[in-house]
């Protein structure tokens, strides 16, 4: 099994960096498999709802996004980080998250899906809540821990300090491992969930 790990920070060696490999060695001792893609320091511009992915399977802006949509696909779970700037992601992630999930035409139904947010002290939760929105409009479980999933650090480093932080995103990674190990299992024996043809309504009529 493989995890997809999502580093929103622009500082490879953050503190949401630290949270990241917190979790990496918890998946290692479970047996998945983990790769790192490191977009916060890239230059990401946003959608610009062309529509274009519709007809190619792919996004008009040829970037990272198109890099990351085959590591998307075939992955179990995905992890996405975010540092907290005014109780938001970072805006670079929120642009690669809108291009990869609106552009990529496969099924992401029963991906695990986690999110983990760093800051200095708020803005936590509502970062939280605005990342794993890309998992439930997808289909996708959502791993869930202790605590909401989140670890607190201004300086680099000092993530690692927070040892109830670390302890959350430790036992993040223990769910998120049995949760994809158990719907491989279901998968297996009962096959996916049967899927209706997709209403879509709009509210000005």
């Amino acid at each position: 099994m493989k995890v997809l790990m999502i580093n929103g920070s622009p500082h490879a060696q953050g503190n949401t960096s630290i949270a990241l490999q917190e979790m990496e060695k918890i998946f290692a001792q479970e047996g998945i498999e983990t790769e790192v893609l490191h977009v916060g320091n890239q230059d990401i511009r946003g959608c610009i709802a062309c529509h274009s992915c519709m007809k190619n399977g792919k996004c008009v802006f040829n970037d990272s996004v198109n890099e990351a949509a085959e590591k998307f696909r075939q992955c179990d779970g995905l992890v996405v980080a975010s540092p907290v700037y005014y109780a938001s992601a970072n805006a670079t992630l929120i642009a690669f998250l809108d291009r990869l999930f609106y552009s990529t035409p496969f099924d992401k139904a029963m991906k695990v899906g986690a999110s983990v947010v760093v800051a200095r002290r708020g803005g936590l939760s509502a970062t939280f809540d605005e990342l794993n929105k890309y998992f439930t409009i997808s289909g996708m479980p959502v791993a869930s821990s202790q605590y909401w999933n989140s670890v607190h650090g201004r300086l680099p480093g000092e993530a690692a300090q927070d040892e109830e932080g670390l302890q959350t995103v430790r036992t993040l990674a223990r769910n998120m491992s049995f949760l994809m190990k158990s719907i491989a299992l279901g998968k297996e024996k009962y096959g996916l969930p049967e899927k209706e043809p997709k209403q879509s309504t709009n509210f000005i009529r």
